[in-house]
């Protein structure tokens, strides 16, 4: 039989708590199998608490959740064994060296012991030189490592990583982009959270966002970068203009910081020769100018804003 090109399925899935909260407003989301999924959104949107009901650590009030083809709630065991979580805080059992834990953690699936994977586990994720040494002396990028190698230690479908590079240094951060391409090139469906958005530019296929528990877009990265990742033309001028001339605003330049700027929003090209020519014969006092090409931050607080601008009317 063919595998579904899904692995993970939610339907109408809501999380109310009994003072009143709704944490989660009827979510549909269907994540694809072999694809970095991230997920954005603020603080207290519900990343966590969807992550935490997709694993099972939260009862939901409704909705349904299937994970390569299992019901999480009514089949379990089966669900719970393709997921694996590496959660944001840092909790590692202190005097326990790497590599027990790992086999510990592989034991708690019920998973015959693996001496050959749990060793190209720890290699890849470049713990093996650390195997015997407590967890208590690790650094904090390293016990992150332990925490992704227990996560993965009964061989998952699905990887969660919550916050996966929070407080690690930038050299660090870069490694560990790099060993989520590998687990990703191996197979695991990855779903990340992260505050660090150049993060999910680098690695997501596809990116959903979250805001008051209610998922407002789930889009192609591609596809969401190039519909609202609008590029910005600047000309800064050596004095100010009294006024901007009426064929810079044909041209779709509008005036900013008083004069001293002047700023053109576009998303696919422009005719620069005709805009060269244009500057040219106006005999502007140019100074120089510069694009900037609009990030997923400009995105994401673009979008945020607009949504809670129109929870307000």
């Amino acid at each position: 039989m063919t595998k579904s090109s899904s692995i993970l399925s939610l339907s109408n899935v809501s999380k109310h708590y009994k003072n009143g909260f709704t944490a989660l407003k009827h979510i549909d989301l269907t994540i694809h199998r072999g694809e970095i999924f991230a997920l954005l959104g603020p603080n207290g949107a519900g990343k966590t608490t969807l992550i935490n009901s997709i694993c099972g650590l939260v009862n939901l009030s409704g909705g349904q959740i299937t994970i390569d083809g299992f019901d999480h709630q009514s089949q379990y065991k089966q669900a719970r064994a393709l997921v694996g979580l590496v959660p944001q805080e840092i909790s590692t059992e202190s005097f326990a060296n790497v590599i027990s834990s790992v086999r510990f953690s592989r034991g708690l699936f019920g998973l015959a012991p693996s001496e050959d994977y749990i060793k190209k586990l720890l290699v890849d994720l470049r713990l093996w030189d650390k195997r015997h040494s407590p967890q208590l002396s690790l650094s904090g990028g390293m016990k992150r490592r332990v925490l992704i190698a227990k996560a993965l230690a009964h061989e998952p479908k699905i990887l969660f990583l919550d916050e996966p590079t929070a407080g690690v240094d930038v050299s660090l951060r870069q490694e560990m982009w790099q060993q989520i391409r590998e687990l990703k090139a191996a197979g695991t469906t990855i779903i990340l959270t992260t505050h660090y958005l150049e993060e999910a530019e680098e690695l997501a296929d596809r990116i959903g966002m979250i805001q008051n528990g209610q998922l407002l877009l789930v889009e192609d990265k591609t596809t969401l970068m190039a519909n609202y990742g609008d590029k910005t033309l600047s000309l800064y001028f050596t004095e100010p203009l009294p006024a901007l001339p009426l064929a810079l605003q044909a041209f779709g330049f509008t005036p900013h910081d008083h004069g001293w700027q002047a700023n053109l929003s576009f998303q696919h090209s422009i005719d620069y020769p005709a805009l060269f020519n244009l500057l040219g014969a106006l005999d502007l006092p140019l100074k120089h100018l510069s694009t900037h090409e609009h990030s997923l931050e400009d995105i994401f607080v673009r979008l945020m804003q607009e949504n809670e601008a129109n929870n307000e009317i």
